[in-house]
């Protein structure tokens, strides 16, 4: 498995997880676990996924992702698990 992990913030607003999975499904990668919540009309998730068997490099599933962040008003952030592990480590 060559997992990633993908940050999301934002005010909350209907299709955010459709669309950030479309993209997922589009480049054949597989949602392994996603958290969301919501606090008052905040929108947060962090979501794993295996992108072994995707159709697309890393940089560009980021470019996709961050592009689709700005143009439905979140940040999105797309990191190797490796490196989030090592800015999240205690």
């Amino acid at each position: 498995m060559e997992n990633v992990v993908i940050t999301v913030i934002g005010l909350d607003k209907p299709g955010i997880v459709a669309g950030i999975t479309k993209i997922i499904a589009d480049s054949n990668s597989n949602v392994i676990d996603i958290k969301q919540t919501i606090m008052e009309d905040l929108f947060t998730m962090i979501m794993m996924i295996d992108i072994e068997s995707s159709n697309k490099q890393l940089s560009e599933l980021k470019d996709e992702l961050e592009k689709l962040g700005a143009e439905i008003n979140v940040k999105i952030t797309v990191q190797h698990e490796n490196i989030f592990k090592y800015m999240h480590r205690i």
